[in-house]
């Protein structure tokens, strides 16, 4: 890989279910950035990360609501 990061701009997009801590969500966000940083050669800088989460309520698998597993 040549040495210049390119300047193109990474938007990843992560959905989750709430429930994760502050320090959680900040620790997934600097990992992420580090992998598009060293595999895709995007700077820090342009790399964004764009966390969604729902409620438990609003995601089901099978047919049966996450809130009430």
């Amino acid at each position: 890989m040549r040495n210049r990061r390119r300047k193109f701009m990474p938007i990843v997009q992560v959905e989750l279910l709430e429930g994760r801590t502050h320090e959680q969500l900040a620790k997934m966000v600097k990992d992420i950035t580090d992998v598009i940083v060293e595999d895709a050669g995007a700077s820090r800088e342009a790399v964004h990360v764009i966390l969604r989460e729902m409620p438990k309520d609003h995601y089901a698998v099978g047919g049966v609501l996450k809130s009430d597993q």
